[in-house]
């Protein structure tokens, strides 16, 4: 019994081990800080995006696929994002953010219904990288605190991609892939 108990202590000290590896390992917005064009939000969330997209699972099998109608709209500083969801399965979601900016100069905080706390942006470059939980309900009535690595590149005035890691408990559960284009 002792040698299943230190067997299992070691695992877990080598788990404990490569996750902190693994978050240090994070890439850091400022990487894209010289890539072109430049992503202002307020430019370019502003007016109607649409977004195609699709639900990954963790071995990468689509799970669901969507799209979102953003309308996009700004008082001074804090913005508005307005999101009406179609999912494949016929299930239609809507999320509302408010985006304002940060304390420091490339940083954003958002906000939504669903989002637990703030979400915390940084701009650099073409690219944004936002951070935050959101509260997802299941089919069964269940809520889920799932984490969003959530990183989007302008790639032209009109085109944007976005990728966002979910994970939980720090473990990588699947990824949403989204196109935008502005109208």
């Amino acid at each position: 019994m002792q040698s299943r108990l230190t067997l299992f202590y070691r695992l877990a000290a080598a788990a404990l081990i490569a996750l902190a590896l693994a978050s240090c390992a994070a890439t850091e917005p400022q990487r894209y800080a010289q890539e072109k064009p430049a992503l202002d939000l307020k430019r370019y969330f502003n007016g109607v995006i649409e977004g195609h997209g699709m639900v990954l699972d963790r071995s990468g099998e689509v799970t669901r696929r969507f799209v979102v109608t953003i309308n996009a709209s700004w008082q001074g500083d804090t913005g508005t994002l307005d999101e009406d969801f179609e999912w494949s399965d016929g299930v239609k979601e809507k999320r509302v953010w408010t985006l304002k900016p940060g304390a420091v100069p490339g940083q954003w905080v958002g906000t939504a219904a669903d989002v637990i706390g703030q979400a915390a942006g940084t701009v650099a470059g073409n690219a944004l990288n936002w951070r935050y939980t959101l509260a997802y309900k299941t089919a069964e009535g269940k809520t889920w605190n799932i984490g969003f690595d959530d990183w989007m590149f302008l790639i032209d005035e009109r085109v944007m991609l976005n990728r966002a890691v979910m994970s939980f408990w720090g473990l990588r559960v699947g990824e949403v892939l989204i196109s935008f284009t502005r109208k």
